[in-house]
């Protein structure tokens, strides 16, 4: 028989390029159709075909951004300072005119 009606868990594994051992795992938990011939599991063409029609996923498309944004302007890094840069003033640790200098 060139084209057996039933696939072993092997067998499907290869046609379907997964590991056997989640074929397995899929078929016992009944996600994925399957025939049990007894305590023997086995893939008819019909149970990969629908395993494949089940994992496809339609095609993702570009999300459009917002007007006037930038994309992840807040997961950027803040720059880093320099020593030319102008010191930043902290109101809330410090009275009004005292110095930012600890000594």
């Amino acid at each position: 028989m060139d084209n057996p009606l039933l696939y072993t868990p092997a067998e499907a594994a290869q046609l379907l390029k997964v590991r056997e051992s989640w074929l397995r795992k899929k078929a016992a938990a009944r996600q994925v159709p399957c025939t049990f011939l007894g305590k023997h599991l086995r893939f008819s063409p019909t149970d990969l075909a629908t395993i494949i029609a089940g994992a496809a996923q339609p095609p993702a498309g570009r999300r459009r951004r917002a007007r006037g944004s930038t994309p992840r302007d807040r997961d950027l890094i803040p720059p880093a300072r320099r020593s030319v840069d102008p010191p930043q003033r902290d109101d809330h640790n410090h009275a009004e005119g005292s110095s930012t200098w600890p000594g």
